[in-house]
């Protein structure tokens, strides 16, 4: 009988503490920072409560359930947030207007290299700016980490990326042509409707596998995955814009093509790190959103979350503005040269049943 493989150490063992003390440390090094540069453009830093009456309305994300016991004894469902989004929106819509914020989040089915149930993310949010705005604070906040961890290069399971060069602007559908040889444009009309057999063969052309009951959107993302993101983010950051108005989530179309939305991606050494949003402000067009998710949601997992409509109301006072949402540890992975994001969390959590 062969032995079995031995269960590594806990991330408290002294042995495995003492290895990952210089990332947690390289980590403070960055927040420290990463607050300064905040506070220096006029920045409210903002706290914003973990538990919600909705985690969020995106069909692929997965939250955590919990309820809230009253004294009565009732019972009221609440989730711990997958973004603290709709929470600092509603601080635009009462009066803020540049604020930024490092809030733990919590994603349910998530664990890998890049991937961990609860991690930091750090939203910020510029009222009445353009999402072009945000692209320069990504550029900066980039060169700022790799500077305070004292490293001129990002770096990811040997892809690499000089945080220091302006990253490089490229449009869905641009990157759809180049990477995979697809008109992705061709597929959705002037009303941001989409054509799902248009798109399949497209995918057949060229050469990637399609379901019979693949929808538009999960051929949209297949190419994404497959073809697009390995792509990106190397030797430089990339700036992956303006996503078609079926993939806007939160994002308002462009006032050039009404087919695609003010959304951007930013990618390093082929890794997300940050999804940024010209913020929607049409409380009716963002219900049909959520809704049109939520159905998604239940045909493919048999479950979907409530509206927040606490927040569809705050919609309809919200100044424009454009917000956007980094994954904090992700980046101090790539600036700090780990392998794994439980390396940069200083208390991870435990691992459960596959």
């Amino acid at each position: 009988m062969e032995n079995a493989t031995p269960a590594p150490s806990p991330w408290w063992t002294p042995h495995v503490h003492a290895d990952r003390r210089p990332f947690l440390l390289g980590r403070n090094r960055i927040q420290a920072a990463f607050r300064g540069f905040f506070a220096a453009r006029g920045f409210v830093e903002v706290d914003t409560a973990t538990l919600q009456t909705s985690p969020g309305n995106e069909a692929h994300l997965h939250a955590f359930a919990t309820e809230a016991v009253g004294l009565s004894g009732s019972r009221t469902p609440l989730y711990l947030h997958t973004s603290p989004e709709f929470a600092c929106k509603k601080l635009l819509a009462a009066g803020e207007t540049r604020i930024a914020c490092f809030a733990h989040v919590y994603r349910n089915r998530e664990r890998g290299p890049l991937h961990h149930p609860e991690f930091t993310m750090l939203e910020w949010y510029r009222a009445g700016e353009g999402y072009e705005a945000l692209m320069k604070d990504c550029a900066a906040l980039l060169a700022l980490a790799a500077e305070t961890a004292g490293t001129r290069t990002l770096a990811y399971r040997g892809r690499r990326a000089d945080p220091f060069q302006e990253p490089e602007r490229l449009s869905v559908a641009e990157a759809f042509r180049r990477f995979a040889g697809i008109d992705l444009l061709g597929s959705i009309d002037e009303s941001g409707a989409t054509d799902r057999d248009h798109l399949a063969a497209s995918l057949r052309g060229a050469g990637i596998r399609v379901a019979e009951d693949d929808t538009w959107s999960d051929l949209f993302s297949r190419v994404i995955v497959e073809r697009v993101e390995p792509h990106l983010g190397l030797g430089r950051a990339t700036i992956l814009d303006e996503y078609p108005v079926a993939e806007a989530a939160l994002a308002r179309p462009t006032a050039r093509d009404p087919r695609v939305a003010e959304r951007f991606e930013l990618y390093a050494c082929g890794v997300e790190l940050a999804n940024a949003f010209g913020e929607l402000t049409d409380p009716d067009e963002q219900r049909r959103r959520f809704e049109a998710e939520m159905r998604e949601k239940m045909r493919v997992y048999g479950e979907s979350y409530p509206v927040d409509e606490d927040f569809l109301a705050a919609l309809g006072h919200m100044p424009d503005a454009s917000g956007i949402a980094l994954g904090f540890d992700r980046l101090v992975m790539l600036a700090a040269g780990a392998s794994r994001i439980d390396q940069v969390i200083w208390a991870p959590v435990p691992e459960t049943g596959s």
